[in-house]
């Protein structure tokens, strides 16, 4: 019965009107942004064979957010959110567009690729503290728990559903079209924007300077006690284990010595966990107990990538990589839970997009360093490096849990 009347929680969210309006052009963007990546990150690696430049790619897509973040989340608490998110999703459609183009046209080599990549990661990156700042005015504070976990699963959705497009795509009317379908999936977005309707603004913007803003917000992300502990942990995760999802046309093609296929499969298979993951957080009710599963989520997370760095072959690896997505989706959506109750709402676009930022930027990083390091050490050596660093972080968390625990849920 708990279980029944917890995933009748998601129904009900979803049918909230300006959610679920919100929720459906997101998930057809965040498709077709996934189907994009999948043929950019094959493309990387057909035009180089190298798990270097498949790493600056994800750099390019991902680090933007470190250099914009801290700006844009000073502008999500002052500007008209709906207003920048429309504007972003037409950005988005240029720079797919003309990639389609140039690829149509034979002129998609590296460079191109790299440099548009970066041109949608800084329009992305600057989206995000928008993004993560308009569910509250989307739902009530009673369904809040429910709707970030419910985003987490439309993302994850997208990144199941997306490969397995792309893949389709890709084989039937090539990369071109794949790049095409991304431009069109903006523009839906686009016409689900413009049918919801925000919930009222609730503070004022604090009438400080810009820059005055920006180290507020710095401040508080860095000295909240407990939203600290999850940015860290965040970082930490993403230097040094989540780059895995970023390397997989490596994985596939060097480790498992494989094809777009199988990248495809093991980039869908990482998106079957992490929707497991997402519904099952979706289906709780309250936010007691999130900071265990943060702790332990990650731990589980390290357990399963040892065991997908010792695989041989592709069939031996997927049901690991569902594992890692549950545990990676866990950890992530139930930190992201306790930032978004803790934070006040005058703070909420300044925090939450340094948190975006680390989500973000410290993958870019990761990638970039660990693709270098599978170009010279093989793609084995370097993950099972960055699960040791993880590992030892979060034994610090384990043997202080109770301390990390009231920090986190005593404000509950």
């Amino acid at each position: 019965m708990p279980s029944s009347l917890g995933f009748a929680r998601i129904f009900q969210v979803l049918g909230q009107r300006n959610y679920g309006l919100f929720t459906l052009g997101n998930s057809v963007s965040l498709i077709g942004t996934w189907m994009q990546r999948i043929a950019s990150g094959w493309l990387a690696w057909t035009l180089t064979e190298s798990a270097g430049w498949v790493g600056a790619v994800a750099f390019a897509d991902l680090f933007p957010c470190m250099l914009i973040g801290p700006f844009a989340g000073a502008a999500a608490d002052r500007w008209d959110r709906m207003k920048v998110m429309k504007l972003g999703q037409i950005l988005g459609f240029a720079q797919a567009l003309l990639l389609a183009v140039l690829y149509g046209l034979g002129g998609l080599t590296i460079w191109p690729l790299f440099l548009i990549t970066l041109f949608n990661g800084f329009v992305t990156g600057g989206l995000q503290p928008f993004r993560l700042s308009i569910t509250p005015r989307l739902v009530e504070k009673e369904w809040l728990n429910t709707a970030i976990a419910i985003n987490s699963v439309t993302f994850n959705l997208a990144r199941f559903v997306g490969p397995a497009a792309a893949g389709l795509m890709i084989a039937i009317g090539g990369m071109g079209v794949t790049f095409a379908i991304n431009a069109v999936s903006f523009l839906a977005f686009v016409v689900t924007l413009n049918l919801v309707r925000l919930a009222p603004q609730r503070f004022a913007p604090s009438g400080q300077s810009f820059l005055k803003d920006i180290a507020v917000g710095l401040k508080h992300a860095v000295t909240m006690p407990g939203v600290n502990a999850i940015i860290l942990q965040t970082v930490v995760s993403g230097i040094c284990v989540r780059p895995v999802l970023e390397l997989l046309p490596g994985w596939a093609a060097q480790a498992f010595n494989g094809s777009s296929g199988d990248f495809a499969a093991l980039t869908s298979a990482f998106g079957v966990g992490a929707v497991l993951g997402g519904l099952w957080l979706a289906a709780r009710q309250g936010a007691r107990g999130l900071a265990g599963i943060v702790v332990w989520s990650n731990i589980g997370m390290c357990a399963t990538l040892l065991g997908f760095a010792a695989c041989t072959q592709v069939w031996m690896a997927l049901p690991l990589a569902v594992l890692t997505g549950i545990c990676l989706v866990s950890a992530a959506v139930a930190g992201q839970t306790l930032a978004q109750i803790l934070v006040p709402d005058e703070l909420r676009g300044r925090v939450l997009s340094v948190l975006g930022l680390v989500m973000r930027g410290s993958p870019a990083i990761g990638a970039l360093l660990i693709g270098i390091a599978s170009d010279h050490f093989g793609m084995r050596i370097p993950l099972v490096t960055g699960v040791a660093i993880l590992l030892g972080v979060m034994l610090y968390y384990v043997i202080g849990f109770a301390r990390f625990r009231a920090l986190l849920e005593d404000r509950l």
